[in-house]
């Protein structure tokens, strides 16, 4: 994406990014480190969220960072730390469970973090003056384990959707982007956010009920989110696609197979975009200008996954994978994008 558009990101590792100087922070609105284990990173003023999700393909670990146009300003609200310009800002929060005072066994201290967290980012963006977030990445620990009887993935979008009514954000039609992923158990609870000015649109897939209108058998409170986000701006319209895979209808396809779920993903992906060029009423995205996320559950998947994703998607702009556990256990990957109109 070039430097015209409302927000760019890049992929570096942690020693690229260093060895850019300290010109390389001007236009640094946020950034998410993705690791596998602890990775010394001076981020200065500039709100990082720090993500349990391993890189897979060689680097030990990736800078994911989001740049805008300035001026910048950098502050906190409660644990949320923030960095924004009058028409954007960047958001993490980091919430360890056993910081709750509620019972780690039962999954109301998990309810607690998420309740907290959600609140937290809803009262800085009302400090800044934004009526709610255009994107949203939480990462859980243990996401599909079962604790009081009901797994931890459904304790999150029941606390959620309580979260967003509580803030008088919608729970259905116009929802942000997002996604939920897993990491491994003893991480905390951690959520990162877009939130802008702009105008935005909720973009929902045509091959797929709405996650939100999901019935009950995934749980008594349906995800809240929507399938992507398209957000217009006089600086160029950008399209968020949340968390995608292999689900048509509100069912899960090709059981155990990687290489059809990967290419499924995909279509559900190329549906979506269709359905941003219609809502915009002009072909402005196109999946092979989009900036991919691959999530992979399993590693030894890794090489099926990255051959049937550029079979499908040629050529591939950019890609980085990374291990995460999906929000049901048989799914084996999920895909994000974000991109720009236009070339590049």
């Amino acid at each position: 994406m070039t430097s015209d558009k409302l927000l760019r990101v890049d992929y570096l590792t942690p020693d690229e990014f260093e060895n850019g100087g300290s010109s390389v922070w001007r236009d640094v609105l946020g950034m998410a480190l993705f690791s596998g284990e602890d990775t010394s990173f001076d981020a200065v003023d500039v709100p990082v969220a720090r993500v349990a999700a391993r890189p897979l393909g060689g680097a030990p670990a990736l800078c994911e960072v989001w740049r805008a146009e300035g001026p910048l300003t950098t502050g906190r609200a409660g644990p949320v730390q923030y960095r924004a310009s009058r028409d954007l800002a960047f958001g993490c929060v980091s919430l360890a469970e056993a910081e709750a005072t509620a019972n780690v066994a039962d999954g109301t201290a998990l309810s607690e973090v998420v309740a907290r967290a959600y609140g937290h980012v809803s009262q800085c963006l009302n400090a800044l003056g934004f009526t709610r977030p255009i994107r949203i990445w939480n990462y859980l620990p243990e996401i599909t384990r079962e604790v009081g009887g009901s797994e931890r993935y459904r304790l999150f979008n029941e606390a959620r959707r309580r979260a967003f009514q509580s803030a008088d954000y919608s729970v259905r039609d116009n929802v942000p982007a997002a996604c939920t992923l897993g990491t491994p158990a003893g991480g905390s609870l951690v959520v990162y956010f877009l939130a802008g000015a702009q105008r935005s649109q909720a973009i929902e897939n045509p091959r797929q009920v709405a996650a939100y209108d999901y019935p009950a058998e995934y749980g008594a409170f349906s995800p809240t989110f929507s399938r992507a986000t398209l957000v217009e701006a006089a600086s160029g319209p950008m399209l968020f696609v949340s968390g995608t895979a292999s689900i048509v209808g509100h069912r899960t396809v090709h059981l155990g197979d990687v290489t059809s779920q990967t290419r499924e993903t995909v279509t559900n992906i190329r549906a979506l975009v269709a359905e941003a060029n219609r809502a915009a009423g002009i072909d402005l995205f196109s999946p092979e200008r989009l900036t991919y996320k691959v999530y992979v559950r399993r590693p030894g998947d890794l090489a099926a996954v990255t051959a049937a994703f550029a079979a499908a998607v040629h050529p591939v702009a950019s890609v980085i994978y990374l291990q995460a556990d999906i929000c049901r256990e048989d799914l084996l990957v999920e895909i994000e994008a974000v991109g720009g109109a236009g070339p590049g």
